[in-house]
């Protein structure tokens, strides 16, 4: 297998383990007797310990190397997987989701660094458009497949399944060959270095509010649907249009990239992400919820790729640790965001959710976009 066919694979393994929990939340809060916002810990724990553990693995990788490090936590996730699969607790259920978390959080960063090391200024952007499309693949599999287990087999079936894909993975990814760049700086030099660079830093708030936008507004799609009286498999397999579309947002986005430039990539991302969660505030229907879930996700394709590629440049000689706080903000965003809004969603409060991130979104990327833009001339 190409060395970016196989990098894509380990990002899928983990982007499914990410986002098979949503659909299934009604399901483990009825399991387990409790009040949906309880049950959505099992998110927050994810996301919380995925973001946090970004410093970790970044320094990691750069002492030990990347492709070690991918390989032992993805074994390691696996195993938290299979435990989340047998939880006989819901806090053991929030535990193991946490443990299975923080150790699926040094895949995809590990991908991004060894993807920035091997590959041109030029074709960045482009190889790491296809990689979101493929974690939009697994975006849309883990939604539907939550869903369907949900309501056809077993909600712990979900979370078996990329714990079996990853040990697969595991041996297949000791063939791909070293990156070649070694960093001399140490972690706490890293650090220091990105938080000197002021364009580092804005990005990395930016990151913050992005992910409280697009991981945890859009944790709560499903659930709305199942709070409008639809099955787990329906609301599965509708929200599963956030991931499937995103094909044909990701070849949109190539073409666009060229044409629209960093600074118009972001301000077309954010109005499209902005109208998805407008309609979803505007009705809470299955109709409704499908089309927010395609226009977010081609807005997180839009948006999400050139702050990516953005970050990839900022500060070169601090790379892994960018990509590593880069992360770590988005994915603490989306915990913070997900644990903010999860009362309403327990008071069934679906469109104000939406109509927050819709409002949310606007200011953020007017902001970013305008960011984008004076850092592309070189103004200080």
């Amino acid at each position: 297998m190409r060395p970016e066919r196989l990098l894509q694979a380990a990002a899928f393994s983990s982007t499914f383990d990410r986002f098979v929990i949503p659909p299934m939340l009604v399901a483990i809060a009825r399991d387990f007797g409790v009040p949906f916002d309880r049950a959505a810990l099992a998110a927050s724990a994810y996301f919380f310990l995925y973001g946090a553990c970004q410093l970790l693995w970044g320094a990691i990788a750069d002492r030990l190397g990347l492709i070690r490090v991918m390989r032992a936590t993805m074994v390691l996730a696996a195993i938290a997987g299979l435990a989340s699969a047998l939880a006989p607790t819901l806090t053991t259920l929030v535990i193991a989701r946490g443990v299975t978390g923080g150790l699926f959080g040094a895949t995809i960063p590990s991908v991004i660094i060894y993807i920035g090391d091997t590959s041109s200024p030029e074709r960045r952007q482009h190889v790491l458009a296809d990689m979101i499309a493929a974690l939009a693949l697994a975006t849309a599999l883990a939604t539907a497949v939550g869903g369907l287990c949900a309501a056809y087999l077993d909600w712990r079936v979900g979370f078996a399944i990329p714990a079996v894909t990853a040990l697969v993975l595991v041996r297949a990814l000791g063939s791909l060959p070293a990156p070649g760049v070694h960093r001399s700086a140490g972690a706490a030099e890293q650090i220091a270095m990105v938080f000197r660079e002021r364009w580092a830093v804005f990005i990395l708030a930016f990151m913050l509010v992005e992910g409280a936008i697009f991981f945890g507004a859009a944790t709560f799609l499903a659930p709305a649907l199942q709070n409008a009286g639809y099955s787990s498999a329906v609301a599965g397999l509708a929200v599963g249009l956030y991931g499937l579309s995103d094909f044909a947002w990701a070849r949109a986005a190539r073409l666009a990239i060229d044409r629209l430039g960093p600074h118009g990539m972001i301000a077309a991302g954010g109005a499209i992400a902005t109208a998805g969660y407008a309609t979803g505030a505007l009705s809470v229907s299955i109709i409704g919820i499908a089309v927010t879930g395609v226009l977010v996700g081609g807005g997180f394709i839009f948006l999400h790729s050139t702050m990516q590629a953005w970050a990839t440049q900022v500060v070169p000689a601090a790379r892994a640790m960018m990509l590593a706080l880069f992360a770590t903000t988005l994915f603490v965003g989306g915990s913070l965001g997900t644990a903010v809004l999860a009362p309403l969603a327990a008071d069934a409060r679906f469109a104000l959710i939406f109509a927050l991130a819709a409002a949310t979104a606007v200011p953020l990327v007017v902001v970013a976009a305008l960011a984008r833009r004076r850092y592309g001339t070189g103004v200080a």
